[in-house]
């Protein structure tokens, strides 16, 4: 999980705020999911709970994770729109880390969630969200695509 590691940095935490290795064995060989949303935006609050259920459903069998990256205004939009979330998350304080996430992965409207080899940190699929949608039981997964999706997406800056 080195590659993830260097790219999303020190920072994550699990739904108890306790800081998580990324390089620990536990996440080796992982598919993660940087999934980038916000509580003011109605399609993540359509998306996010159809995301819920696919990772509740499928994060052990499919050797899925996920990590939050919140374009959310202030703390406590963040806090309130991450518990309704099962999985990882970049501390909302690192705001920088956040911005160049979404540089980093050209990100300009979300929700948006993109897969990457654990390992290696390497782009699996830039339209994971689009195949939440088409494949909600995973079948295909990890889904290998690029290019972006078309859906509807509130537009970040």
């Amino acid at each position: 999980m080195a590659g993830v590691a260097l790219l999303v940095g020190d920072n994550i935490i699990n739904k108890s705020g306790e800081i998580i290795d990324l390089k620990s064995e536990q996440y080796s060989g992982k598919i993660i999911g940087l999934y980038f949303a916000a509580h003011w935006c109605p399609p993540c609050r359509e998306f996010t709970p159809l995301l819920a259920e696919f990772y509740n459903k499928y994060h052990e069998s499919k050797k899925l994770e996920i990590i939050f990256i919140s374009s959310d205004r202030d703390i406590e939009s963040y806090r309130g729109y991450y518990d309704n979330m099962p999985w990882l998350s970049l501390e909302y304080k690192n705001r920088e880390k956040s911005k160049e996430l979404t540089k980093t992965f050209r990100v300009t409207g979300i929700p948006a969630l993109i897969l990457l080899d654990g390992d290696t940190g390497e782009i699996i699929c830039e339209t994971a969200r689009s195949k939440v949608q088409s494949d909600s039981n995973g079948r295909d997964f990890p889904w290998k695509s690029t290019g972006h999706s078309n859906k509807s997406v509130c537009v970040i800056f």
